[in-house]
This record gives structure tokens, C-alpha cells and sequence, in this order.
């Protein structure tokens, strides 16, 4: 299995259908991604609390890799999330980046990017346009 098919794996099994128990089979025990949760790295277990916090935000959840390149124990992936919020109609939609190194089988370590706030704008968290009332100087809460 090449690396970016065990990234849509992974996405598949424990972000789209909800599988906290396939996290072990992808993530080595001590493994953790940085990038995640603005005050450290996110681990296994964190994994079992971040899955189902966001999925309980939307439904009809999708994710594509749009852009990938594999190069040793490496990934990096350019993802898409689509989903619709779990109160409404209106499209989610919002990107993000990931690299991952591999070590026997199993992700070792992992570091993200995610655009929260459009993500968030779009569940109906924060106000449209929450980025441009930010850059005003509005202040938000």
C-alpha cells in the first residue's frame, strides 16, 4: 500500500465513518501530530476525543487529497474537508495540509495545518466573515 492510500485509508476509516478503534492500526503508540490543538501535540488517545468533537459538527463528510508527494519514510497531502453542518444546508468546505513520517508500517509522527476558521465559520461557530472582522480589529465573543 502506498503511503497516500493509507492516508485516504485513515481519513476513511476514522474521520468519514468514525472508527475510533482503527487508530490504533495507523498511528505507532507514542506517536502524536503537532499542529492540531493550539497547545501541543495531539496523541493517540487525544485522537478518541478530537474525532467525534468535529464530526459532531457536520454530516455527509468527504475528504480528498487534492495535491501528494511521497519520498521515503514522507508524505506531505494537500486535503479538502467537505461536509454539510449538522444543523443546516449551507456547504463546508475548507483545506488543509498534513506530513506524516512512517516508520515500520505505522505513522510516527505528524504535522498539520487546517484552516479552523473557515471551517468553523461555516459550521456556524463563528460569524460569517469572522477572518475580515479579525483584520478590522473586531473582536470576537
Amino acid at each position: 500500500m502506498t503511503k497516500i492510500d493509507f492516508l485516504r485509508n485513515w481519513y476513511d476509516r476514522v474521520w468519514v465513518r468514525g472508527d475510533l478503534a482503527a487508530i490504533d492500526a495507523f498511528f505507532a503508540p507514542r506517536a502524536g501530530a503537532d499542529g492540531l490543538m493550539p497547545d501541543g501535540q495531539v496523541g493517540v488517545e487525544d485522537f478518541r476525543a478530537l474525532v467525534p468533537a468535529l464530526r459532531s459538527l457536520v454530516r455527509d463528510l468527504a475528504i480528498e487529497m487534492d495535491h501528494w508527494q511521497e519520498g521515503d519514510d514522507w508524505l506531505w497531502a494537500q486535503i479538502r474537508v467537505s461536509a454539510l453542518p449538522a444543523q443546516g444546508t449551507r456547504p463546508v468546505d475548507a483545506t488543509g495540509q498534513v506530513m506524516m513520517r512512517f516508520a515500520q508500517g505505522l505513522i510516527v509522527a505528524a504535522y498539520n495545518t487546517f484552516d479552523f476558521l473557515t471551517f468553523f465559520e461555516q459550521v456556524g461557530q463563528l460569524p460569517p466573515e469572522a477572518f475580515l472582522l479579525l483584520l478590522a480589529g473586531e473582536k470576537l465573543g
